[in-house]
């Protein structure tokens, strides 16, 4: 097939429905979740070490930058949690439609936010 149809891909200038919005953040979030296992893992093993290893892990965790961390982290899994129970949701015939799937994509947003509001305030 050959078009004559100019290609756009500025990414900047692409306006992706809200359906495609919450369906990005939910990849990247579980990006993120894979990229910081490690390191959940790490603090787990050494925290479960020995004393020493959980009073180091408690006191790295009173740093405003780790706190921020481990916002970011709680946030992209509460984001996830949350779009994930949408698909499991869809899975069984729920909300298939367009504005159903629109719908769906304004509750997941306004619930991530409030749950992730409250983890940070959790948090600090």
């Amino acid at each position: 097939m050959n078009s004559q149809r100019p290609v756009n891909l500025d990414l900047r200038t692409i306006k992706l429905p809200i359906t495609g919005v919450t369906s990005f953040l939910h990849r990247v979030s579980g990006i993120i979740l894979f990229l910081g296992l490690g390191f959940m893992l790490y603090a787990l093993s050494k925290s479960l070490g020995s004393e020493e290893g959980f009073a180091e892990v408690k006191a790295c965790l009173t740093s405003p930058l780790a706190k921020f961390i481990a916002w970011g982290l709680l946030s992209a899994l509460l984001y996830h949690l949350v779009a994930g129970v949408r698909h499991l949701i869809m899975d069984m015939g729920i909300g298939e439609t367009l504005e159903g799937g629109k719908l769906g994509s304004k509750i997941v947003i306004v619930i991530s936010v409030v749950v992730i509001v409250l983890a940070g305030v959790w948090i600090w």
